[in-house]
């Protein structure tokens, strides 16, 4: 058998997030599978959510290589119950939630005239509502700790308008809003509160066409920065990151 390098050993040895719990929404595929296998490899456990059980399972399975603790559940994170019966059996199964990704979301495109009411709620209660239902249901047991991070995946679109994106861009900006007030009414609780602005990202989000994956940012790189929010100095907060594709699409 080869003998592990030093290097190997480090890396194998390097938990930064060893003894914390971290929520993961929308964890069952793309950006939300790269940043629950990301924080699980950094030491954390894991609970992810999302409607799709068999994709939950699938993940999970992936995630047991990484953690040693892990908890996957079948929610929809727009409805306040399924929120509270979320909370409640991961901290059963895994402890106090430290780390909340809010990652739930969908993408509907197209002139606003052309949009139903049910396409206005359906946008805005997976994007926008489901960051509010599951913060507030997390925040009392932070801030009964005095610690936590709660990290929202935003998106550029939260800062440029683009023709047909109307409602997309309406959630996203609700969401950069909503971050920043959270954050004013948080951090003195020793709670950070970050939002992450990712440009376009090859995933199986129903976006506005197929990407070229050499113009476009992968799930990975959206775990990378939140890896950066979670790891650094607990005296240092990182309000809000934006990341580019390198090549402009």
């Amino acid at each position: 058998m080869a003998m592990m390098t030093e290097t190997q050993a480090d890396a194998r040895d390097y938990a930064p997030l060893s003894g914390s719990v971290t929520l993961v929404t929308g964890g069952s595929r793309g950006i939300g599978r790269a940043i629950a296998l990301r924080l699980a490899a950094l030491g954390s456990s894991v609970a992810i959510c999302g409607r799709d059980a068999t994709a939950l399972k699938s993940v999970s399975s992936e995630l047991e290589l990484r953690a040693s603790r892990v908890f996957a559940y079948a929610a929809d994170v727009t409805r306040s119950s399924d929120v509270a019966t979320l909370i409640e059996k991961t901290e059963t199964v895994l402890g106090p939630i430290s780390i909340l990704v809010n990652n739930a979301g969908i993408g509907v495109f197209g002139p606003v005239h052309e949009k139903s009411e049910e396409d206005w709620d359906r946008v805005l209660n997976a994007n926008l509502k489901s960051v509010f239902l599951v913060s507030r249901a997390v925040a009392p047991s932070m801030i009964g700790r005095k610690r936590g991070d709660i990290i929202n995946i935003s998106s550029l679109a939260g800062r440029n308008a683009f023709a047909g994106g109307g409602l997309y861009c309406a959630s996203k900006w609700g969401v950069q809003g909503l971050s920043a007030c959270m954050a004013e009414d948080l951090r003195e609780h020793g709670i950070r509160v970050s939002v992450i602005c990712p440009g376009s990202v090859a995933t199986e989000f129903s976006g506005r066409g197929p990407k070229d994956p050499s113009k476009a940012l992968t799930p990975d790189d959206v775990a990378h920065a939140v890896a950066m929010v979670v790891t650094q100095s607990p005296q240092s907060f990182l309000s809000e990151i934006h990341v580019r594709p390198l090549r402009k699409a």
